[in-house]
């Protein structure tokens, strides 16, 4: 993005990141604006919406309809990828005025004055709207999801976020609802290993996530959210490594029940191996401080990537072959 006016004069008047940003919007015109909106929606994290497509992958084998399966999936990912991008530009507004104390986040359109905080909540409702429409093109069940996930994040955007333990836990369940959202989208019966393995897996990054948060406090000082406070990074090293073990044991449960299932395919055993060495990979850059945003190491680690790629390929030879 480009610099803002803070940052152009910053020389000239030596403003601080504390200081107040002068509105960039009207220098910029519509067409700044309307990019403004875009990045603040966040595209780059609907990668966390592939989440979706999980419980579809894992029935597509056993379905008498396969493209309407696959059909309601790819619904399910837009809508939910409408709704998140919804919360995203909630929270950015509401969180203005702190984010333009943060070393990175005031660079944020809303922080930076090129989309005002009017235009962002209009902008949030035109979202959530258009993801609850696309939704009830799959089923009603899926906008029930829908509905429950903007108004349990809306309850973390307005002062949920700020209570500790219970911000982990408000995050976690946003990847589990996903994954829920690609079953009742699609009709499918969720495994309870699958539900598990989602919901200790969310926990892990969220707090992996956090602790990257404590450690950029102690090293910058930078402004951080309150119920970070009230953290310690030791505590929160107890909380990923807890999830990281019941992740694990969860997944290994899982795949014998997959075995059991699916022809006593072996391959179901070996996907343990690509899964474990990924979350121990992950948990290299939890321990390292840099997991603030984990889809950026998603998309940027290739090692992981060719891990995740290997743990899918051996869980489609599973069902598949």
């Amino acid at each position: 993005m480009s610099e803002t006016t803070e940052q152009r004069n910053s020389d000239e008047t030596a403003v601080t990141p504390e200081a107040p940003v002068t509105p960039a919007a009207a220098s910029r015109g519509p067409l700044g604006l309307v990019g403004g909106v875009i990045k603040t929606a966040r595209p780059r994290q609907w990668v966390k919406n592939v989440l979706v497509f999980a419980a579809p992958f894992f029935a597509f084998s056993k379905s008498t309809d396969r493209t309407g399966l696959l059909i309601d999936a790819i619904i399910a990912f837009v809508a939910f990828s409408l709704v998140a991008s919804s919360v995203y530009l909630i929270n950015d507004a509401i969180d203005v005025e702190a984010d333009r104390a943060h070393p990175t986040k005031r660079n944020r359109p809303i922080a930076a004055g090129i989309v005002p905080v009017p235009v962002a909540y209009g902008a949030a409702v035109v979202f959530f709207l258009a993801g609850l429409g696309v939704s009830f093109a799959a089923s009603w069940q899926l906008a029930v999801v829908l509905g429950v996930y903007e108004a349990v994040q809306l309850g973390y955007c307005f002062g949920l976020k700020h209570q500790p333990v219970v911000d982990l836990a408000i995050v976690g369940s946003g990847f589990l609802m996903r994954s829920i959202a690609g079953g009742v989208a699609g009709g499918i019966a969720l495994s309870q290993w699958f539900l598990l393995v989602t919901a200790f897996g969310s926990l892990f990054m969220v707090a992996g996530k956090r602790y990257a948060e404590i450690m950029l406090f102690e090293r910058t000082g930078a402004k951080i959210r309150s119920s970070l406070k009230k953290y310690s990074a030791s505590y929160l090293r107890f909380v990923w490594a807890t999830s990281a073990a019941i992740l694990i044991m969860s997944y290994c449960l899982w795949a014998f029940e997959i075995r059991q299932t699916e022809h006593n395919s072996v391959w179901a055993l070996i996907s343990m191996v690509p899964f474990l060495v990924a979350v121990l990979r992950y948990a290299v850059d939890v321990d390292g401080g840099i997991a603030g945003e984990p889809e950026e190491i998603a998309l940027k680690d290739r090692i992981l990537q060719v891990l995740g790629a290997t743990w899918v390929i051996t869980l489609f030879l599973a069902f598949y072959l």
